[in-house]
């Protein structure tokens, strides 16, 4: 059992009847938990409410997506993270985050939305679609799964377009265009090819992108030679109808058929809740939240930032694997603002 585990345990803290939080964290996925755990540990009354799923970016993962990292990096408040092979599978990381939540006794508000901040450090007043939540301080934990990055260009929204990659097999005998060069779109098309789909794959730049992971790119680039997988580069989207995407090339305009169409186009935080939030963002290219480093507070006193929000559009400076980290420096720093009563 998970639950005999724990390494230095701490006894549970239950903040459901509380009228007031010592620490409310917006995001139940991976380093949301990790910081709802750390500060529970310091004797902080904590919860954590997400608009959607425990680990919801997870639960939107391809199915039997298998993680770069190896368990132990993706390991949270002391817990081993068991598997059977080498890299855990996306099922893994949902079954092990589950049992960490139920171990700690974590306070879950799931399928509740944010939707403004109001009050100062100490004594602030969540607002939700399902009411009024008072806490001390604010962690911001939502990464930016939830936010692609969508095509701007007529069409983008069909039916038939979707920003997120789920399985190969409804698309057996059909035409599927993947848009993207990273290893999300790699991954889909290749996938997508061996399942029995027609594959083209539309690249904005000259080449597959090199930060592809070593073992996925050589793949990708024999099946586009050897005519498997259909490629186009250096393309411009420039409209998606019912059965076809409009690109322009190098060498002229051309209408690519599809039945089916994934944009992996990557992802990007919730601007629209850090401003309802009153999270000060930085005039800079990357749109980063403005933070300390060294406490990873918000130019918003008392709004504290941890995992991949903390970048800005720079989405891959902070993964699981070293985003999880922010937790303990966050909880020992509200630790010792609750401790002072400032």
């Amino acid at each position: 059992m998970l639950e005999d585990l724990l390494i230095s345990p701490a006894p549970p803290v239950s903040a459901r009847n509380s009228p007031t939080l010592d620490v409310l964290v917006i995001g139940a996925g991976p380093v949301g938990l990790a910081c709802a755990l750390e500060a529970q540990r310091q004797g902080l009354r904590t919860a954590v409410i997400d608009k959607g799923a425990l680990v919801n970016s997870i639960v939107g993962y391809p199915t039997n997506m298998e993680f770069f990292s190896t368990p132990e990096l993706l390991e949270i408040g002391g817990y081993p993270f068991p598997t059977s092979g080498y890299k855990p599978l996306r099922e893994d990381a949902l079954d092990y985050y589950h049992r960490v939540a139920v171990a700690e006794k974590l306070d879950l508000r799931l399928y509740e939305r944010v939707v403004r901040l109001e009050g100062e450090a100490g004594d602030f007043t969540i607002e939700t679609e399902k009411g009024e939540i008072h806490t001390r301080a604010v962690v911001i934990a939502t990464g930016f799964f939830d936010v692609p990055n969508r095509l701007p260009v007529p069409g983008a929204d069909l039916a038939h377009v979707s920003y997120y990659y789920k399985e190969p097999y409804p698309h057996v005998g059909r035409e599927v265009v993947v848009i993207g060069a990273k290893n999300s779109a790699a991954k889909a098309a290749l996938q997508l090819t061996r399942a029995g789909a027609r594959v083209t794959l539309l690249v904005r730049g000259p080449e597959v992108s090199e930060s592809v992971k070593y073992w996925i790119r050589p793949d990708l680039l024999n099946r586009i030679a050897e005519g498997r997988i259909k490629a186009h580069f250096s393309t411009q989207i420039v409209g998606i109808r019912p059965n076809a995407v409009d690109i322009r090339t190098p060498d002229g305009p051309l209408s690519v058929r599809a039945d089916f169409v994934y944009a992996l186009t990557g992802y990007r935080p919730d601007y629209p809740l850090l401003a309802a939030l009153d999270v000060p963002i930085a005039d800079d290219e990357a749109r980063t939240p403005l933070h300390d480093p060294a406490t990873h507070e918000s130019a918003r006193p008392g709004v504290y930032l941890a995992g991949t929000v903390c970048g800005g559009l720079h989405t891959s400076r902070w993964f699981i694997e070293n985003g999880r980290h922010h937790a303990q420096l966050i909880a020992a720093r509200l630790r010792e603002v609750v401790s002072s009563g400032s």
